[in-house]
């Protein structure tokens, strides 16, 4: 099972990932910089902050990143990240599912790239943030 800890006589592991098709990256967000507000239709994400200060936004709700929490983000979901402090801070990002940059629906963007519209299902909730 993915996300599964398994006990070994010397400790433990998670595996996160087994024979599957993923992609693991660690991204580097500079100071006062965020990623667009997005969603993607063909993979789930598994956001494992590295470096305390991130901030983490999950369909509209925001959680301050503590070093080796998880932040599950399924397919459809809305999701950004922002780093508010003075230097830069890692993430480490394992994709489930097909990659491709293309894959990227933004609905907000401070580097001026195309946006869409809100999913009604959000755009309310949005509105009053």
């Amino acid at each position: 099972m993915v996300g599964s800890t398994i006990e070994k006589p010397w400790g433990n592991y998670i595996m996160y990932c087994c024979n599957k098709e993923a992609t693991v990256k660690i991204i580097t967000l500079n100071s006062g910089e965020k990623l667009s507000l997005q969603s993607h239709r063909y993979r789930d994400e598994l956001w494992i902050p590295l470096d305390e200060g991130l901030i983490v936004e999950i369909d509209m709700t925001e959680y301050k990143g503590k070093p080796f929490e998880e932040y599950w983000i399924q397919r459809t979901m809305l999701h950004r990240l922002s780093n508010p402090n003075k230097k830069p801070k890692r993430i480490l990002e394992i994709s489930f599912g097909k990659f491709n940059e293309s894959d990227i629906k933004r609905y907000e963007d401070k580097y001026g790239r195309g946006v869409s519209k809100l999913p009604r299902r959000l755009r309310n909730l949005f509105q009053r943030k």
